[in-house]
């Protein structure tokens, strides 16, 4: 955005001609140099605080959309080869986005517990968060793009692997103002509603078609494909890696062109829980909650923020 600014400074009145050539007093240059400066300074305060902050990317994990995981206890957070390759799919995200001028990333190890990844093993440039995020998750300190890293696709996708939306056990169903959603719509919503961009994902192609309808200028790297729920033709890791670099990298140039993705209010979060998993006999005391059925929950807020916070309360 530039700024134009256009000045005319005339004689006041009962003055000589001397004021405006630069006799005496403040002649008109020296006015001009006030009137530049004063808006110079305005314009320092009013952007200055985006000019200082650091271009930062927050990378949220998981394992189910990593390149050759496509068993269900492959997603064990102490297995061995998945944390290989999971670890290895994040780094090359960090060189990916540190080569396209981002200046931090933080990654979140949001699988299973946030207890899959190391500081032993991470990038050196990046740095981990760990453990469980409040319902804001994180996005009040609006980053300047959020991305996904072995991200899955929610519940009920064809094709989809391990797809689930937040509990594979747990929950059935999830749906925001209506629409089926897994953490990629949450998510994406939690960063718009504070003006934050989704610009990239990796996972499998499930995963990578369920963001493009939302984000369609997002980058994306398939890492597999999914034949079944346990089954999938997946890169090697190399190949992946590589994938997930180049998509990360390109990613960066697109903050400031990609749309932060928002859902208006208000805000409904209806979740309907497994079979097994019946809603306990006080649930209707919860605030601002209404039970539809023995196991389906709805929760209404002004806003994803407060729907998503009163579904987390307990």
């Amino acid at each position: 955005m530039g700024y134009s600014i256009s000045v005319t400074v005339g004689r006041p009145a009962g003055t000589s001609r001397r004021w405006e050539s630069g006799g005496p007093g403040y002649g008109a240059a020296a006015v001009l140099s006030m009137i530049g400066m004063r808006w110079l300074t305005f314009l320092m305060c009013l952007l200055g605080p985006l000019w200082a902050q650091k271009k930062t990317i927050f990378l949220i994990t998981d394992a189910e959309g990593v390149g050759g995981v496509c068993r269900q206890e492959q997603t064990e957070p102490k297995d061995t080869e998945m944390r290989q390759l999971l670890t290895g799919e994040i780094n090359a995200a960090v060189e990916g986005f540190l080569a396209g001028g981002a200046e931090e990333v933080l990654v979140w190890d949001g699988h299973d517990g946030s207890q899959t990844l190391s500081t032993l093993t991470i990038h050196p440039r990046a740095k981990l968060v760990m453990g469980a995020l409040g319902a804001s998750m994180m996005m009040d300190r609006h980053f300047s793009a959020v991305a996904y890293v072995g991200q899955h696709s929610k519940a009920n996708i064809r094709g989809g692997i391990m797809a689930h939306s937040y509990s594979s056990l747990g929950i059935q169903n999830m749906l925001l103002n209506g629409k089926p959603v897994g953490e990629i719509d949450v998510i994406a919503a939690m960063a718009g509603h504070f003006g934050t961009p989704v610009i990239m994902l990796s996972g499998d192609r499930a995963a990578a078609n369920e963001l493009r309808e939302i984000v369609p200028d997002a980058e994306v790297a398939v890492v597999k494909e999914g034949i079944g729920r346990y089954t999938c033709i997946s890169l090697s890791a190399p190949a992946a890696r590589e994938a997930v670099r180049e998509a990360a990298r390109k990613s960066v140039a697109k903050i400031g062109t990609i749309k932060p993705y928002t859902v208006k209010g208000p805000v409904t979060l209806q979740v309907e829980y497994t079979t097994r998993n019946s809603l306990p006999p006080d649930a209707e005391l919860r605030t601002g909650a209404e039970v539809l059925d023995d196991r389906t929950i709805r929760f209404k807020g002004q806003d994803i923020l407060e729907a998503w916070r009163l579904y987390r309360s307990r």
